[in-house]
């Protein structure tokens, strides 16, 4: 593969930019090969004692007419708290007259670049909004540390399928770009369906990823409210088109791992078909950004566990500190324990963005649902505390493990 390509990738992914600058990739491909890592240039960063930092932005790209993607500045005194892994993402906080605020963005660069978000707008979004109509460079904002498991291992030889839809590209965006330069052997097949051109994110880094990596990188997009010169990628990402297209034009078998992240209804009709397919589960991960379903109701009859009795006795372990706590066992342990606990980490806390994960090491809980953590971490006792309910007597939440 053409070094200067590949630098030429890198060189875009950890560019500066405004609202309205541009560079040039081919000008800053020799400082890419002379150091190609990120030297945030912020002298310091101010800390709320809770792992958030006060972070200023550092650039704002459009991508579309209502998406950006954000760029902090982290100084060299945090850059080791604020390194992440392909696929994670951070978590914002704003504070206004109704009290504290969060919400998750993923990360959208590579690894060891410097923290990049996308943003698309959201109606009455107290965040998206003002990311997207609003910020500048240098406002600040609070920004919690990398977070989420995401992740794929960055293993020589493999090749992973990865199928995003609308927002759901920029954390799939950082697990190609981090896959493909960590290793010349390394493959990659990327779905990517979206209504129109004009609504695709990030079309000029999945340009320059495929003009790096040749290919190493299989892109695929699929329009569904825009003509196409080939009628296989025309429509929805749903369990039709994408049995077709699996078909037709990947090898599913040759796949070792999947990455699926967009709306609830298309990873469920991937991962349907990747196993009609023979793809065991445990090499299909997903990723949600949002639910629309509530969870479900209580079930209040007579001999339901969760409401018999008063409470039950919750120990709380996070960050070396143990409370001990009498939690009622019709509200999620999250939302009782914060009244005590401000600390708890959380983020959505409607089950699928997996920040309030935690091990349940004593006692017996009920999760109401689960958009977030894997099979094999439930099986080994992981929990969303937003999600679980006391159910015995006793229980011991940890959030260090």
């Amino acid at each position: 593969m053409n070094r200067r390509r590949e630098a030429a990738w890198a060189a875009r992914s950890n560019m500066v930019r405004g609202k309205s600058s541009r560079l040039r990739i081919e000008d800053a491909i020799d400082d890419v090969l002379a150091d190609p890592g990120f030297a945030p240039e912020a002298a310091g960063a101010e800390s709320t004692g809770d792992g958030f930092h006060h972070l200023p932005i550092r650039g704002i790209e459009r991508l579309c007419d209502d998406a950006v993607a954000v760029t902090f500045d982290v100084p060299d005194n945090l850059r080791e708290a604020y390194a992440f892994k392909p696929g994670q993402y951070l978590t914002l906080r704003k504070w206004n007259d109704d009290g504290e605020h969060r919400r998750s963005y993923s990360i959208c660069a590579p690894v060891g670049a410097m923290p990049r978000v996308g943003v698309r707008r959201v109606d009455t979004g107290l965040f998206s909004e003002w990311l997207v109509n609003e910020a500048e460079v240098g406002d600040e904002i609070e920004v919690g540390p990398p977070s989420g498991s995401f992740t794929p291992e960055l293993e020589a030889g493999t090749h992973h399928g990865l199928v995003a839809a609308g927002s759901g590209i920029t954390p799939v965006l950082s697990i190609a770009a981090s896959l493909l330069a960590a290793h010349p052997d390394t493959h990659v097949t990327l779905l990517y369906g979206n209504r129109r051109t004009d609504t695709v994110m990030f079309t000029e880094e999945l340009a320059d990823l495929k003009n790096a990596f040749g290919p190493r990188l299989h892109l695929l997009h699929v329009l569904s409210r825009e003509p196409t010169e080939a009628e296989i990628f025309n429509g929805r990402l749903d369990a039709d088109r994408l049995r077709t297209l699996f078909g037709a034009l990947v090898d599913v078998e040759n796949v070792d791992h999947w990455w699926l992240c967009g709306p609830l209804g298309m990873t469920d009709d991937a991962t349907a078909v990747l196993t009609d397919l023979g793809v065991d589960k445990k090499r299909v991960h997903r990723e949600l950004f949002y639910v629309d379903e509530p969870p479900p109701e209580l079930d209040r009859t007579e001999d339901s566990p969760e409401l018999d009795g008063e409470g039950s006795e919750v120990t709380v372990m996070l960050n070396g500190r143990t409370t001990q706590l009498t939690l009622p066992r019709n509200v999620p342990v999250l939302d009782a324990a914060q009244k005590v606990r401000g600390d708890l980490p959380f983020a959505c806390k409607g089950g699928v963005c997996g920040t309030c994960r935690a091990k349940v090491t004593d006692g017996e809980v009920t999760m109401r649902r689960n958009f977030a953590l894997e099979d094999d971490e439930v099986e080994a006792g992981f929990v969303l505390t937003c999600q679980t309910l006391p159910v015995s007597d006793k229980v011991t939440v940890d959030y260090d493990v």
